[in-house]
């Protein structure tokens, strides 16, 4: 049952976050449920981290597995910020700036590694980056309507990306 839900689970809970965090911005999420969210998923993550250390120790499930690690950090970074009075927006800055990274540098380093379709590791690199810069440029004025389609972009490429992983995943271990 670890098993499945290891391998399958991000291609939920990537497109999930997003919306979300999408949703956090509008309003729609409150603080305390966003700081929920953030605690479950750093115990989500440090016990992915752990339990996964042995099965991904070569190749691009290791770079996967140091994002992972690095994720578990930048996720209890943006907790400390949710936890913080005032908040942290700083800290809350790295931690959705981390995320919105750390997948990019995953998706390239598969890309090289495997013969999966340029659109579905560079090219969802490149979306979720695009999304990066059109989220941090908007600013913090009147411009909800630029960040969130920064968002948009980031969980579109994401979710690109991580769909294929699993999809290949699924398909390498059933050969």
């Amino acid at each position: 049952m670890f098993q499945r839900f290891r391998a399958n689970g991000p291609a939920l809970f990537v497109p999930l976050a997003w919306v979300v965090v999408g949703a956090a911005h509008v309003g729609f999420v409150s603080l305390q449920a966003l700081t929920i969210a953030h605690a479950v998923m750093a115990i989500m993550l440090a016990g992915f981290v752990v339990l996964s250390r042995d099965d991904m120790r070569a190749g691009a499930l290791r770079t996967w597995w140091i994002i992972v690690a690095i994720g578990f950090v930048i996720t209890t970074t943006g907790l400390v910020g949710l936890l913080s009075t005032p908040l942290n927006r700083g800290l809350l800055h790295i931690a959705i700036g981390g995320w919105m990274l750390l997948p990019a540098i995953g998706f390239i380093d598969t890309g090289r590694r495997s013969n999966a379709a340029l659109l579905t590791t560079f090219g969802a690199a490149v979306i979720s980056i695009a999304g990066m810069v059109v989220y941090f440029i908007s600013g913090s004025g009147n411009e909800m309507a630029v960040m969130i389609a920064g968002l948009v972009l980031v969980g579109v490429g994401q979710t690109i990306g991580i769909v294929d992983a699993v999809i290949r995943y699924w398909t390498w271990t059933q050969t």
